[in-house]
């Protein structure tokens, strides 16, 4: 069983949101609140939030406490882009781009894996 959680239009950049969210995928839930605590990026704030409320979410649908849970898909994909002008010398303009992401984290149990294999070895997949 999976839960999810999803930020959509987030105001940070996808390339520098990427770098956070690679630091805690496959980790557990308790270990990726810690990294994130003390990350000292600005989309670590941001992410730390998310994570609790995936992990609200696994309580929500009874999967256990945070300890069992880990980090199995985390992404960041790019939103549409704020497109702003600046003056510059000589009557011209400058383009100013302002970039948002949408970020997808999702927590599965740690008995979720052990299930999948033994579904494999019996199936023959894998």
């Amino acid at each position: 069983m999976e839960a999810k959680a999803i930020l959509k239009y987030g105001h940070m950049g996808p390339r520098k949101a990427r770098g956070v969210v690679d630091l805690i995928r496959g980790k557990g839930a308790d270990e990726a609140l810690n990294i994130l605590k003390f990350a000292p990026q600005h989309a670590a704030r941001v992410v730390a939030k998310l994570l609790k409320s995936a992990v609200a979410n696994a309580a929500q649908k009874e999967m256990g406490e945070a300890d069992s849970l880990w980090v199995s898909k985390a992404y960041v994909d790019g939103a549409p882009v704020l497109k702003r002008t600046q003056p510059r010398a000589r009557g011209r303009s400058f383009l100013i781009r302002k970039r948002m992401s949408h970020i997808t984290l999702v927590l599965s149990g740690k008995d979720d894996t052990a299930a999948k294999k033994k579904r494999a070895i019996r199936t023959g997949k894998g």
